[in-house]
Protein backbone atom coordinates (compact mmCIF):
# COMPACT_ATOMS: atom_id res chain seq x y z
CA UNK A 1 0.00 0.00 0.00
CA UNK A 2 1.49 3.39 -0.93
CA UNK A 3 -0.40 6.79 -0.84
CA UNK A 4 0.91 10.66 -0.27
CA UNK A 5 3.07 11.30 2.54
CA UNK A 6 4.07 14.80 4.14
CA UNK A 7 7.00 15.10 6.00
CA UNK A 8 7.20 18.15 8.41
CA UNK A 9 11.14 18.34 9.25
CA UNK A 10 13.94 18.66 6.18
CA UNK A 11 16.43 18.34 8.50
CA UNK A 12 19.12 14.82 8.67
CA UNK A 13 16.37 12.53 10.09
CA UNK A 14 12.94 13.82 8.02
CA UNK A 15 15.52 14.04 4.57
CA UNK A 16 16.71 10.00 5.07
CA UNK A 17 13.54 8.80 6.16
CA UNK A 18 11.54 10.86 3.41
CA UNK A 19 14.43 8.64 1.29
CA UNK A 20 12.78 5.36 3.03
CA UNK A 21 9.49 6.38 2.50
CA UNK A 22 10.46 6.96 -1.29
CA UNK A 23 11.57 3.94 -1.97
CA UNK A 24 8.54 2.26 0.01
CA UNK A 25 6.53 3.48 -3.18
CA UNK A 26 4.96 6.79 -1.66
CA UNK A 27 4.90 10.29 -3.30
CA UNK A 28 6.58 12.64 -0.34
CA UNK A 29 6.61 15.92 0.07
CA UNK A 30 8.64 17.86 2.51
CA UNK A 31 7.84 20.74 4.64
CA UNK A 32 11.01 22.52 4.90
CA UNK A 33 10.71 25.95 7.62
CA UNK A 34 13.06 27.71 5.60
CA UNK A 35 12.18 29.00 2.12
CA UNK A 36 15.12 29.00 0.49
CA UNK A 37 15.95 25.53 1.58
CA UNK A 38 13.05 24.01 0.23
CA UNK A 39 13.92 25.63 -3.12
CA UNK A 40 17.42 24.09 -3.06
CA UNK A 41 15.91 20.33 -2.26
CA UNK A 42 13.90 21.25 -4.98
CA UNK A 43 16.48 22.53 -7.57
CA UNK A 44 19.64 20.42 -6.48
CA UNK A 45 17.80 16.73 -5.43
CA UNK A 46 19.68 17.01 -2.54
CA UNK A 47 19.45 18.73 1.02
CA UNK A 48 22.23 20.58 1.07
CA UNK A 49 22.30 21.84 4.42
CA UNK A 50 21.93 18.65 6.54
CA UNK A 51 22.52 15.68 3.96
CA UNK A 52 24.95 16.82 1.17
CA UNK A 53 25.88 14.70 -1.70
CA UNK A 54 22.94 12.45 -1.56
CA UNK A 55 20.39 12.57 -3.86
CA UNK A 56 16.78 12.57 -3.33
CA UNK A 57 14.69 10.14 -5.26
CA UNK A 58 11.84 11.59 -8.05
CA UNK A 59 9.08 10.95 -5.39
CA UNK A 60 10.04 13.16 -3.24
CA UNK A 61 9.44 17.44 -3.80
CA UNK A 62 9.73 20.23 -0.64
CA UNK A 63 7.74 22.75 -0.15
CA UNK A 64 7.47 25.84 2.57
CA UNK A 65 3.84 25.63 1.89
CA UNK A 66 1.81 23.91 4.86
CA UNK A 67 -1.64 23.82 3.15
CA UNK A 68 0.32 22.66 -0.13
CA UNK A 69 2.10 19.81 1.85
CA UNK A 70 -0.66 18.54 3.58
CA UNK A 71 -2.82 18.51 1.02
CA UNK A 72 -4.13 14.68 0.05
CA UNK A 73 -1.15 13.60 2.27
CA UNK A 74 -3.01 10.17 4.09
CA UNK A 75 0.10 10.18 6.46
CA UNK A 76 1.88 12.69 8.15
CA UNK A 77 5.46 12.21 9.03
CA UNK A 78 6.65 14.73 12.12
CA UNK A 79 10.27 15.04 12.74
CA UNK A 80 10.59 18.49 14.01
CA UNK A 81 12.38 18.88 17.23
CA UNK A 82 10.04 17.81 20.06
CA UNK A 83 10.09 20.72 22.02
CA UNK A 84 8.36 22.59 19.37
CA UNK A 85 6.18 19.58 18.33
CA UNK A 86 3.05 21.02 19.78
CA UNK A 87 3.65 24.96 19.07
CA UNK A 88 3.90 23.69 15.05
CA UNK A 89 1.41 21.31 15.45
CA UNK A 90 -1.35 23.86 16.75
CA UNK A 91 -0.80 25.95 13.33
CA UNK A 92 -0.71 22.87 10.99
CA UNK A 93 -3.64 21.07 12.39
CA UNK A 94 -6.04 22.85 10.37
CA UNK A 95 -4.99 21.77 7.21
CA UNK A 96 -4.85 18.00 8.25
CA UNK A 97 -6.84 15.38 5.91
CA UNK A 98 -9.60 13.99 8.30
CA UNK A 99 -8.60 10.63 8.67
CA UNK A 100 -4.85 11.02 8.17
CA UNK A 101 -2.82 9.08 10.21
CA UNK A 102 0.20 10.70 12.10
CA UNK A 103 4.01 8.86 12.67
CA UNK A 104 5.91 9.88 14.94
CA UNK A 105 10.09 10.56 13.99
CA UNK A 106 10.55 12.36 17.49
CA UNK A 107 12.87 10.87 20.62
CA UNK A 108 11.75 13.07 22.97
CA UNK A 109 9.21 13.91 26.22
CA UNK A 110 7.86 17.59 26.09
CA UNK A 111 8.87 19.53 29.12
CA UNK A 112 6.46 21.25 31.41
CA UNK A 113 3.90 18.69 30.70
CA UNK A 114 5.67 15.26 30.66
CA UNK A 115 4.02 14.42 27.63
CA UNK A 116 5.58 11.92 25.08
CA UNK A 117 5.15 13.22 21.61
CA UNK A 118 2.29 10.75 20.42
CA UNK A 119 0.19 12.19 23.73
CA UNK A 120 1.36 15.88 22.35
CA UNK A 121 -0.40 15.02 18.92
CA UNK A 122 -3.08 13.50 20.39
CA UNK A 123 -3.95 16.65 22.83
CA UNK A 124 -3.81 18.95 20.11
CA UNK A 125 -5.08 16.83 17.00
CA UNK A 126 -8.28 15.19 18.58
CA UNK A 127 -6.45 12.20 16.88
CA UNK A 128 -7.38 8.63 18.55
CA UNK A 129 -4.70 5.97 18.98
CA UNK A 130 -5.38 4.33 16.35
CA UNK A 131 -4.26 7.60 14.34
CA UNK A 132 -0.88 7.88 15.91
CA UNK A 133 1.93 5.85 15.24
CA UNK A 134 5.73 6.40 16.00
CA UNK A 135 8.98 4.93 14.83
CA UNK A 136 11.84 4.21 16.79
CA UNK A 137 15.00 1.74 16.23
CA UNK A 138 18.55 2.20 15.38
CA UNK A 139 18.64 4.43 12.92
CA UNK A 140 21.38 7.15 12.33
CA UNK A 141 20.31 9.72 9.44
CA UNK A 142 23.36 9.31 7.37
CA UNK A 143 23.61 5.53 7.25
CA UNK A 144 19.63 5.80 6.43
CA UNK A 145 19.95 7.92 3.21
CA UNK A 146 22.97 6.23 2.06
CA UNK A 147 20.31 3.16 2.19
CA UNK A 148 22.81 0.69 4.48
CA UNK A 149 20.30 -1.75 6.11
CA UNK A 150 18.97 -0.79 9.11
CA UNK A 151 15.83 -2.11 10.90
CA UNK A 152 13.24 -0.53 13.24
CA UNK A 153 10.41 -0.42 14.77
CA UNK A 154 6.73 0.63 13.57
CA UNK A 155 4.80 0.84 16.84
CA UNK A 156 0.66 1.76 16.84
CA UNK A 157 -2.06 1.12 19.66
CA UNK A 158 -4.35 -0.81 16.67
CA UNK A 159 -1.77 -3.45 15.63
CA UNK A 160 -3.82 -3.04 11.80
CA UNK A 161 -2.81 0.52 11.88
CA UNK A 162 0.78 -1.07 12.46
CA UNK A 163 0.69 -3.55 9.73
CA UNK A 164 -0.47 -0.97 6.94
CA UNK A 165 2.39 1.62 7.67
CA UNK A 166 5.11 -1.13 8.07
CA UNK A 167 4.32 -1.92 4.72
CA UNK A 168 4.36 2.06 4.00
CA UNK A 169 8.11 2.63 4.93
CA UNK A 170 9.47 -1.00 4.06
CA UNK A 171 11.82 -0.43 1.28
CA UNK A 172 14.54 -2.78 0.15
CA UNK A 173 17.03 -1.66 3.41
CA UNK A 174 14.68 -0.39 5.53
CA UNK A 175 13.17 -3.43 7.48
CA UNK A 176 10.55 -2.27 10.09
CA UNK A 177 8.79 -4.90 12.86
CA UNK A 178 5.45 -3.92 14.55
CA UNK A 179 4.55 -3.09 17.86
CA UNK A 180 1.71 -2.23 19.53
CA UNK A 181 3.54 -0.39 22.30
CA UNK A 182 4.11 2.86 21.84
CA UNK A 183 4.41 3.95 25.21
CA UNK A 184 7.51 1.77 25.89
CA UNK A 185 9.53 2.65 22.02
CA UNK A 186 8.74 6.31 23.09
CA UNK A 187 10.38 6.09 26.20
CA UNK A 188 13.22 4.12 24.80
CA UNK A 189 13.46 6.38 22.04
CA UNK A 190 13.60 9.59 24.76
CA UNK A 191 15.45 7.86 27.47
CA UNK A 192 18.79 6.93 24.95
CA UNK A 193 19.51 10.37 23.72
CA UNK A 194 20.13 10.98 27.52
CA UNK A 195 22.38 7.82 28.03
CA UNK A 196 24.10 8.77 24.87
CA UNK A 197 24.97 12.09 26.52
CA UNK A 198 26.27 10.44 29.28
CA UNK A 199 28.55 7.88 27.44
CA UNK A 200 29.66 11.24 25.56
CA UNK A 201 31.39 12.76 28.30
CA UNK A 202 32.85 9.73 29.53
CA UNK A 203 34.41 9.70 26.25
CA UNK A 204 34.86 13.26 26.46
CA UNK A 205 37.00 12.77 29.78
CA UNK A 206 38.96 10.18 28.54
CA UNK A 207 37.62 6.81 30.01
CA UNK A 208 37.34 3.52 27.35
CA UNK A 209 35.40 0.47 26.98
CA UNK A 210 35.11 -0.78 30.24
CA UNK A 211 33.20 2.74 31.75
CA UNK A 212 31.36 3.80 28.40
CA UNK A 213 29.86 -0.57 28.65
CA UNK A 214 28.71 0.21 32.21
CA UNK A 215 27.31 3.22 31.44
CA UNK A 216 25.44 1.75 28.92
CA UNK A 217 24.20 -1.45 30.78
CA UNK A 218 22.93 0.73 33.51
CA UNK A 219 21.51 3.51 31.07
CA UNK A 220 19.36 0.50 29.98
CA UNK A 221 18.41 -0.57 33.36
CA UNK A 222 17.11 2.78 34.26
CA UNK A 223 15.15 3.45 30.88
CA UNK A 224 13.34 -0.22 31.76
CA UNK A 225 12.27 1.00 35.28
CA UNK A 226 10.89 3.94 34.72
CA UNK A 227 9.29 2.41 31.32
CA UNK A 228 7.39 -0.44 33.02
CA UNK A 229 6.62 1.82 35.90
CA UNK A 230 4.71 2.91 33.52
CA UNK A 231 3.32 -0.04 32.24
CA UNK A 232 5.66 -0.78 29.20
CA UNK A 233 6.65 -3.91 27.74
CA UNK A 234 10.31 -4.97 28.74
CA UNK A 235 10.47 -7.16 26.06
CA UNK A 236 10.60 -3.73 24.00
CA UNK A 237 13.31 -2.33 26.05
CA UNK A 238 15.11 -5.10 24.84
CA UNK A 239 14.55 -4.84 21.05
CA UNK A 240 15.08 -2.25 18.37
CA UNK A 241 13.47 0.58 19.68
CA UNK A 242 15.04 -0.64 23.05
CA UNK A 243 18.48 -2.10 23.22
CA UNK A 244 18.95 -1.27 19.25
CA UNK A 245 19.16 1.85 19.36
CA UNK A 246 20.70 2.43 22.53
CA UNK A 247 23.60 1.26 21.28
CA UNK A 248 23.58 2.71 17.80
CA UNK A 249 23.73 5.98 19.67
CA UNK A 250 25.60 5.32 21.97
CA UNK A 251 28.66 3.95 19.65
CA UNK A 252 28.23 6.03 16.85
CA UNK A 253 30.43 8.85 15.86
CA UNK A 254 27.38 9.99 14.06
CA UNK A 255 25.49 10.42 17.27
CA UNK A 256 24.19 13.83 17.66
CA UNK A 257 24.13 13.25 21.82
CA UNK A 258 27.18 11.30 22.17
CA UNK A 259 28.86 13.99 20.40
CA UNK A 260 27.48 16.95 22.36
CA UNK A 261 27.95 14.73 25.33
CA UNK A 262 31.77 14.64 24.44
CA UNK A 263 32.19 18.13 24.21
CA UNK A 264 30.31 18.35 27.60
CA UNK A 265 33.09 16.08 28.72
CA UNK A 266 36.04 17.60 27.08
CA UNK A 267 34.75 21.00 29.27
CA UNK A 268 32.73 22.99 26.59
CA UNK A 269 29.02 24.37 28.00
CA UNK A 270 25.84 23.21 26.65
CA UNK A 271 25.95 27.22 25.20
CA UNK A 272 29.26 26.96 23.34
CA UNK A 273 28.19 23.46 21.87
CA UNK A 274 24.49 25.06 20.80
CA UNK A 275 26.68 27.96 19.24
CA UNK A 276 28.51 25.73 16.65
CA UNK A 277 25.78 23.60 15.22
CA UNK A 278 22.28 23.54 14.07
CA UNK A 279 22.15 20.03 14.45
CA UNK A 280 19.44 19.40 17.71
CA UNK A 281 20.78 16.63 20.25
CA UNK A 282 16.94 16.47 21.65
CA UNK A 283 18.57 14.30 25.34
CA UNK A 284 19.82 17.63 26.35
CA UNK A 285 16.66 19.05 26.51
CA UNK A 286 14.93 15.89 27.77
CA UNK A 287 17.23 15.25 30.52
CA UNK A 288 15.31 17.63 32.15
CA UNK A 289 11.89 16.08 31.74
CA UNK A 290 12.84 12.69 31.97
CA UNK A 291 14.30 13.26 35.34
CA UNK A 292 10.65 15.21 36.15
CA UNK A 293 8.77 11.92 35.01
CA UNK A 294 10.86 9.86 36.88
CA UNK A 295 10.67 12.29 40.40
CA UNK A 296 7.12 12.08 39.64
CA UNK A 297 6.46 8.24 39.76
CA UNK A 298 9.26 7.89 42.59
CA UNK A 299 11.70 5.95 40.06
CA UNK A 300 15.08 6.19 40.73
CA UNK A 301 16.97 7.69 37.42
CA UNK A 302 20.91 9.00 38.85
CA UNK A 303 22.36 9.01 34.80
CA UNK A 304 19.04 11.45 33.84
CA UNK A 305 19.49 13.75 37.01
CA UNK A 306 23.59 13.97 36.47
CA UNK A 307 23.00 14.76 33.19
CA UNK A 308 20.39 17.17 33.39
CA UNK A 309 22.65 18.94 35.95
CA UNK A 310 25.91 18.68 34.02
CA UNK A 311 24.17 20.14 30.58
CA UNK A 312 22.33 23.12 32.78
CA UNK A 313 25.97 23.91 34.31
CA UNK A 314 25.24 23.31 38.01
CA UNK A 315 27.80 19.97 38.04
CA UNK A 316 30.93 19.04 36.28
CA UNK A 317 32.17 16.23 34.03
CA UNK A 318 34.53 14.87 36.80
CA UNK A 319 32.01 15.91 39.77
CA UNK A 320 28.87 13.89 37.78
CA UNK A 321 31.57 10.86 37.70
CA UNK A 322 32.98 11.11 41.08
CA UNK A 323 29.25 11.23 42.39
CA UNK A 324 28.17 8.35 40.22
CA UNK A 325 31.28 6.13 42.38
CA UNK A 326 30.15 7.54 45.53
CA UNK A 327 26.81 5.90 45.26
CA UNK A 328 25.70 3.23 47.70
CA UNK A 329 26.42 -0.55 46.93
CA UNK A 330 23.27 -2.61 46.00
CA UNK A 331 21.86 -6.17 44.22
CA UNK A 332 22.11 -5.42 40.39
CA UNK A 333 18.45 -6.54 40.15
CA UNK A 334 16.89 -4.00 42.86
Amino acid sequence: MTGKVAVFGSGSWGTAFSIVLADGGNEVTMWARREELAAAITETRENPDYLPGIELPPAITATHDVEKALHGADLVVLAVPSQSLRENLTEWAPFVEPDAVFMSLMKGVELGTLNRMSEVIGEVTGAGPERISVVSGPNLAKEIARREPAASVVACADEDVARVLQQRVHSPAFRPYTSTDVLGCELGGAYKNVVGIAVGIVVGMGFGDNTTASVITRGLAETARLAMKLGANPLTLMGLAGLGDLVATCSSPLSRNRTFGENLGKGMTAAEIYATTRQVAEGAKSCASLRALAERHGVDAPLAEYVDDVVAGRMTAQQMMDRTLARSTKSELD
